[in-house]
């Protein structure tokens, strides 16, 4: 590696376990064997049969039977694996989670913990006609397996269990405990799974107990020329805000009609909003910075201007700002950076010729990590300040009366959170510096997995950078168990024939990325159970 490369983008090394060699490099064997191929297809495409589907307006469980859907799909768990169910300690949190713990003969050991979810976005019917296999059949055409879920998220949760059990068939038995959580709404925001495991697993097992967490997230894929895996190491915010405009109903023929009706306010709000959309400029802690900086060092294809503008930008503040130029003409890649807002529900009015009382409107923020809920709140109040003067209304935010109380007005603008998802940034996991053992580790293990399976040998085959997604995981509730959260399985991020399909007609995953996810995992136990610096 170059001097310059490990000053923008240190690797680590490739980590394979030593003590438990023979056992991976059996493992590595089993997994390649037809025998074993044929069984993970079954393994994944009876978890896909079982349709685990959850929605947004669910009532809390013991009173919507909808959540009944989950009782079959964990007796089919229990069936696909005895060894896992006759070895570990199985507490169900609010009936449907799940927490396997497989104890360690070591307790001085911190725990590690993988997590993945039960449920899956539901099929509409309409789409049914758009699927090539039945969305539930669990199809396997020679090489992916068709389905709900087979993918998002049954995919992890599949090649958890299926590595746990193949070891402790092999004889396997950890000096570091293996502690496995599957909520069962994370594609509802986790609210009755996740939500009640986090609490329970810091209850019995304390603040920073465990030494990592591992959940879905990102994989990896090319980049500039470059085999780049981006582990995410933190997550933006969240926050949903109503705004509600009141005014004086009545028919609308009167001669007394306002100027200015409920709706019209609104509009004239919405307008406010949206002008003014929230700023962040690129900061060297943003993730995207960390990532361009190992493009710079590792990608082939990458520009050489912006290679050169990436690296005075390490040092030089006019190069940072320059490099904030050129990233944010794309779209997504200022998404990653600022608080984005989207307005995505409106409603008002009840007829044609009646006064609309109240109109409403839902804006979506995801929420920079340079920032918080507080900022983002205050941020709204400020921008609508002059509206409320000018249209003379009476204004209460988030539960507090910011005009003068008592004093007469033409209506009533309230802004308050919606569906209770308040939700701050979440801690950045540490990738560099003093405290970034647990990261160079998974980085050292991804790199000895994706050579494993390719027969290539050395560090640069794929290069390990810092991640980020937009969205949030059920490790939102698990942020006391570790400062050490990645948001990573170890799959090809581009199919080049086709879209994975996740959240939509013909989803899909491919049976060789699933196998190389189940030595991911097999790879991960071992050398974590090898490690003692973690």
């Amino acid at each position: 590696m170059s001097c310059v490369a490990e000053e923008l983008c240190p690797q680590a090394d490739v980590v394979i376990p030593a003590y438990h060699a023979d056992l991976w490099n059996d493992m590595a064997k089993t997994i390649d064997t037809d025998e074993f191929r044929s069984r993970a297809i079954e393994w994944l495409s009876g978890a896909v049969q079982n349709p685990t589907e959850v929605y947004d307006d669910m009532d809390i469980v013991g009173v919507d039977p909808r959540w009944d859907e989950f009782g079959p799909f964990q007796d089919w768990l229990r069936e696909a694996y005895p060894l896992v169910h006759a070895n570990t300690i199985l507490t169900r949190v609010n009936t449907w989670g799940l927490s396997y713990e497989w104890k360690g003969s070591d307790s001085s050991l911190k725990p590690i913990l993988l997590m993945a979810h039960q449920d899956v976005v539901p099929v509409p019917e309409g789409s049914l006609a758009e699927w090539t296999y039945p969305p539930f059949s669990g199809h396997y055409d020679g090489k992916r397996i068709w389905g709900r879920g087979s993918h998002d998220d049954k995919s992890g949760l599949i090649s958890i269990m299926t590595t746990l059990e193949t070891l402790m068939e092999k004889g396997f038995r950890p000096a570091r405990g293996i502690v496995l959580s599957f909520g069962f709404d994370e594609e509802a925001s986790g609210l009755h799974g996740a939500k009640k495991l986090g609490p329970a697993l810091l209850e019995k097992y304390g603040k920073n107990s465990f030494a990592f967490l591992v959940d879905e997230g990102g994989g990896f894929s090319e980049q500039y020329g470059t085999i780049v895996a981006t582990p995410g190491i933190a997550e933006k915010g969240h926050l949903d805000v109503n705004v509600e405009v009141h005014s004086p109903g009545g028919h609308s023929r009167s001669q007394c009609s306002p100027a200015h009706t409920s709706i019209g306010i609104l509009a004239r709000l919405l307008v406010e909003y949206e002008n003014n959309p929230f700023h962040f400029d690129l900061a060297r802690t943003d993730p995207l910075f960390g990532i361009f900086q190992c493009h710079a060092a590792h990608g082939e294809a990458l520009p050489e201007a912006l290679r050169k503008t990436v690296k005075k930008a390490a040092k030089s503040d006019g190069a940072l700002k320059e490099l904030q130029d050129v990233l944010f003409q794309e779209r997504a890649f200022q998404s990653v950076i600022t608080t984005s807002q989207a307005l995505d529900m409106i409603s008002g009015g009840v007829k044609s010729n009646a006064l609309p009382e109240e109109a409403s409107a839902i804006f979506n923020y995801r929420i920079s990590i340079q920032s918080n809920v507080a900022e983002t709140k205050q941020h709204d109040i400020d921008i609508v300040q002059n509206l409320v003067q000018e249209y003379n209304l009476t204004f209460r935010a988030f539960g507090e009366l910011l005009t003068e109380e008592g004093v007469p007005s033409s209506g009533t603008l309230i802004l308050e959170s919606a569906f209770g998802h308040d939700l701050d940034p979440a801690p950045v996991t540490p990738y560099s510096g003093s405290d970034a053992y647990p990261y160079k580790f998974l980085s050292g293990t991804i790199k000895g997995v994706f050579n494993a399976r390719r027969g290539l040998e050395g560090n640069d085959n794929i290069i390990v950078a810092p991640g980020m997604s937009t969205g949030n995981t059920d490790t939102k509730y698990f942020w006391d168990l570790t400062p050490h959260i990645f948001r990573y399985n170890h799959q090809n991020g581009i199919d080049p024939d086709m879209p994975s399909g996740v959240h939509t007609v013909n989803e899909h995953y491919e049976v060789d990325s699933y196998l190389e996810e189940i030595l991911f995992f097999t790879t991960l136990i071992l050398n974590a159970d090898e490690s003692r610096a973690l």
